[in-house]
This record gives structure tokens, C-alpha cells and sequence, in this order.
């Protein structure tokens, strides 16, 4: 509404002026302002434009106003900043891996040093057994028991300091090793294990799942 009063007000003062003094008025008529000129080029009043330089420049000495421990509140618990922090997360790891790969198929186990390099790695079929008897309970068992020999066999028992059980899968393998290790086979390997952990893959996603077998 004072929209439409405004529009009204300026067509009855639009209408008072005649046409030829119209024509030869300035665009801005309401304007009172005076309009302020920019200073000659080379004038002391004109400002130098800013460059890369000289904003760069700016930025350093802001930099270099910083106190070096600036950054020191932003870890809590941390009074003297990023320097102090524990040493101790950062150190090399010096355990053995033993990793136990058991699938409905077969069952792998591998013992690697703390530099991630194999030392002994069989599975199932390295020890003779063949196709479906891969993935029996017998075949873990055995498989386990030969990897305790082999270890004894080639010396490798007095550089073991500790050892890391991984684990990866839920073949019925899994649980034949555990028994080996437990047993009489494993009484050497058993007092050096400091770690045990699971490695097993979860399905996040992915492709569609194979269809179930259906017998009968």
C-alpha cells in the first residue's frame, strides 16, 4: 500500500514539471549528494594498488607475530604442543604374526617376522590333502601341527619374543588350530603369545551375494 502512495505521489510531481524542462533535467533529480572526484594518478592523497608481493608480505609478518607454541592448546591434555607428544604409539613393533586363514575350502597359516616378511607359509593342500578334504577338521588340525613342527625344525623358536594370533575367517579350521595350539602341539608356541585378533572381512556393500545352494 505505501508502495502504490509513493508511485502516485511521484506521477503528480512528474506531471507538474513541463515537458521541455523534463527532458533537461539530470537522471538522479532527487539526488542532493555531491559527487566526490577520485584523486589525480601520482597525487599524494591516491593510495598505491596492493600487489602480490606486498599482500604476501603482509601475511609472513602476521605469521612470524605468532608465539611458537600457537598450536599448543589445540591437543588436549598437551601442555607443551606437538613436541611432547608419546613417543611410545610411534614405536616398532616387534611381535611375530601368525596368521590362520580358514575358509569352508582350505585353511592357510603363515608366520611372519616383525618386518612383515614370510617366514613359513602352507595351507591344506601342501601336506597331502586334495579337493573336498581341504576343509575338514582333520586338515586344520594337522596342517597346525605341522606348522609347530616346522617352526622347532628350522630354528626359528629362539627368535620368537612374542607372537600374534590373526585370525581370518570362520572355516571349521578355525577352531582345529585353536585345539592344536591349546594341545600338546603348541606347548612351546603357547607362552609367547601376547596377542590375539580377528582380521575377518566384513561385507560393506558390494556386489549381490551368491544364491544360496539348494538341495533336494
Amino acid at each position: 500500500m505505501a508502495s502504490k502512495t509513493g508511485l502516485g505521489a511521484f506521477r503528480s510531481l512528474k506531471s507538474t514539471i513541463c515537458a521541455s524542462c523534463f527532458h533537461t533535467q539530470s537522471l538522479r533529480p532527487f539526488s542532493q549528494s555531491t559527487r566526490t572526484l577520485a584523486p589525480p594518478f601520482g597525487s599524494k592523497q591516491a593510495k598505491a594498488p596492493l600487489n602480490l608481493d606486498s599482500m604476501l608480505s603482509n601475511v609472513d609478518q602476521n605469521f612470524m607475530q605468532a608465539s611458537p607454541d600457537y598450536f599448543s592448546n589445540l591437543i588436549p591434555g598437551q601442555s607443551g604442543g606437538m613436541r611432547n607428544l608419546a613417543i611410545k604409539d610411534w614405536a616398532e613393533d616387534d611381535r611375530h604374526k601368525l596368521h590362520i586363514y580358514s575358509h569352508k575350502h582350505n585353511t592357510h597359516i603363515t608366520l611372519a617376522n616383525p618386518k612383515r616378511d614370510a617366514l613359513i607359509s602352507v595351507s591344506c593342500g601342501n601336506i597331502g590333502f586334495r579337493k573336498a578334504g581341504r576343509g575338514t577338521y582333520d586338515a586344520g588340525y594337522q596342517l597346525a601341527a605341522f606348522v609347530m613342527s616346522r617352526i622347532q625344525d628350522k630354528g626359528l623358536l629362539p627368535q620368537i619374543q612374542k607372537l600374534e594370533l590373526i585370525y581370518r575367517g570362520f572355516g571349521s579350521g578355525r577352531e582345529a588350530v585353536t585345539k592344536a595350539i591349546l594341545g600338546t602341539e603348541g606347548r612351546k608356541i603357547r607362552p609367547l603369545i601376547v596377542k590375539l585378533s580377528d582380521s575377518t572381512r566384513l561385507k560393506f556393500g558390494g556386489t549381490r551375494s551368491k544364491k544360496p545352494r539348494r538341495l533336494g
